[in-house]
């Protein structure tokens, strides 16, 4: 068997090349130097955002099983969830600007998921509405999510599945009015 060989860089500029142990013990000794120093053990927001960051890599990959975009389960599931959305309500529950939603919106009306039609107080708005068609494309979505869920949650006691529903709620709620 040849043995392993890698490279390390260090934060002083010297490397070295050698076996995959002696480089664990060479790194040990020189660690690299980190001038942006932050707790990450420590945040909450380090946790959260990782986590999501995780799922929501497992969801597009089961989403993309079924040839359907992460973004346009979250289109979907915010219009699920909340009815009818004008295209600036939607960006701003999906986190990005309304012109870049704009594609994935014109894409999912030409494949006849989506309509807008006019909202009823301001003719120049539009709402944005799920169509009878995406109801079969909803319902593959829906069966990726439990996939993903069934296997995120596995090992995770129902106990600690409500104590950290109950404790997202509350840091939710604690940064809710905070931020306005």
């Amino acid at each position: 068997m040849r043995p392993y060989v890698r490279c390390a860089h260090f934060g002083d500029g010297t490397s070295v090349t050698m076996k995959s142990k002696s480089l664990q013990n060479e790194a040990k000794r020189h660690p690299p130097e980190t001038l942006l120093k932050y707790d990450f053990e420590e945040s909450v927001g380090y946790w959260v955002g990782i986590t999501t960051h995780v799922v929501r890599r497992a969801l597009d990959v089961e989403l993309a099983r079924e040839g359907i975009t992460l973004r346009q389960w979250e289109v979907l599931a915010w219009i699920a969830h909340d009815g009818e959305l004008t295209q600036t309500q939607l960006a701003e529950r999906l986190g990005i600007e309304a012109p870049t939603l704009a594609g994935v919106l014109s894409r999912m009306e030409r494949d006849g998921w989506l309509a807008r039609v006019s909202c009823p107080n301001d003719k120049r708005c539009k709402l944005i509405r799920a169509t009878d068609k995406s109801e079969k494309l909803w319902n593959r979505m829906t069966t990726c999510c439990h996939r993903v869920r069934e296997h995120a949650i596995q090992g995770i006691s129902q106990e600690d599945l409500e104590t950290l529903k109950r404790t997202c709620e509350a840091i939710r709620q604690n940064l809710d009015g905070w931020t306005n």
